[in-house]
């Protein structure tokens, strides 16, 4: 994962908490609905992103480095 992809998923999750802590405390729904939602993208994009980046690893490692797949 980028360092740029961590950072922003970072950023909507403490956004998305944020938002979810000001509407429970104003007793705004919308506002806490909102917040939780921004606040799951942000997981969801983190957790992708550490996905993709595991089946990079994977696909690395079937290939011995010269690019050619599979035992010889």
């Amino acid at each position: 994962m980028s360092v740029w992809g961590r950072a922003k998923a970072k950023w909507d999750e403490l956004l998305g908490r944020a938002e979810e802590l000001y509407g429970e405390s104003h007793g705004d729904a919308a506002a806490e609905l909102h917040g939780e939602a921004v606040r799951l993208e942000g997981e969801v994009e983190e957790e992708r992103e550490e996905a993709d980046e595991a089946a990079e690893e994977a696909a690395d490692r079937r290939t011995d480095g010269d690019g050619v797949s599979g035992a010889r």
